[in-house]
């Protein structure tokens, strides 16, 4: 009976996979997306930029001393800021840091650089993710310029 239940215990580690925690995929989620932003945004396509935030009237932007509210003010405002492909420039993303607050929130650091022909701005960000039916998605943008 010993050796029985030896085997059984045996059997069950052995069928068992890692799982990677819920805190980890999410983490994971969230860095893909921000990846997809940029990737968007260096085609010039911010219609797919805008993907990662959450499609809502209670989405806030802050920037620039500047508060907007709502996902269509948050892309007319890019639109408007970046009418070509040339003054988007090409977008980095690096110095991430995601910070778990709950199962359903985080809190993200980073920095952004574009690279144009004439400039090369750069800034700071804060954004908060939420957990929504459609996965994570932004719902706080707060981002600083070096100017």
């Amino acid at each position: 009976m010993k050796h029985f239940i030896y085997l059984l215990v045996l059997i069950s580690f052995s069928c068992q996979t890692p799982v990677s925690s819920d805190k980890e995929e999410a983490r994971e989620s969230i860095y893909n997306i921000l990846m997809e932003q940029q990737s968007a945004w260096n085609r010039g396509d911010i219609e797919a930029y805008m993907l990662g935030y959450y499609k809502s009237d209670s989405l806030r932007f802050a920037s620039g001393g500047n508060v907007s509210y709502g996902w269509q003010t948050t892309l007319d405002r890019y639109k408007k800021g970046y009418p070509d492909k040339a003054i988007m420039g090409k977008l980095t993303f690096s110095d991430i840091d995601i910070k778990m607050l709950s199962e359903t929130s985080a809190l993200v650091f980073g920095k952004w650089e574009l690279e144009r022909a004439d400039d090369h701005p750069w800034g700071l960000f804060t954004l908060i993710f939420r957990k929504a039916p459609c996965g994570w998605r932004i719902v706080h943008d707060h981002t600083s310029s070096d100017k």
